[in-house]
């Protein structure tokens, strides 16, 4: 038996407007920010379809996707005044296509470098998980 997928869950709660972090929604994706936010403005876009590996998708959607996912980062970029953005698109925790858009700031951790240096109890601990994100115009 194959086990739930988390984002596909995720984007049932979303299209019943359930997904308090649910951002908008694009031709190929839903844009939500993430449950933590030690990162602030942390977002991922999430496709549509449920499909595991990027090459998976039709090349016209992938494209498109590859297109909204850079609309999407620049907006992260401009929302929270980030320095860098760090881009991912990972799936070896969740096995359904989706980037991780991470807004970062200088000085925003201790050793610079990917933000997976950063103890994932630290990025995922109870003092910044399911925080009500701010956005900053």
């Amino acid at each position: 038996m194959t086990a739930p997928c988390t984002i596909c869950e995720r984007i049932k709660l979303i299209q019943a407007h359930q997904n308090p972090y649910f951002v908008c929604e694009l031709t190929t994706g839903y844009v939500v920010l993430a449950d933590s936010q030690y990162f602030e403005g942390y977002t991922l876009f999430l496709a549509k379809h449920h499909v595991t590996e990027l090459h998976h998708l039709p090349a016209h959607e992938r494209l498109r996707f590859l297109e909204e996912m850079s609309i999407v980062q620049e907006a992260c970029a401009q929302a929270f005044h980030a320095d860098k953005m760090n881009i991912e698109l990972l799936g070896n925790g969740d096995a359904h296509v989706h980037w991780h858009l991470f807004p970062r700031h200088n000085g925003d951790t201790t050793n610079p470098g990917p933000v997976w240096w950063t103890p994932l109890e630290t990025i995922y601990g109870d003092d910044v998980s399911q925080d009500t994100p701010v956005w900053s115009a």
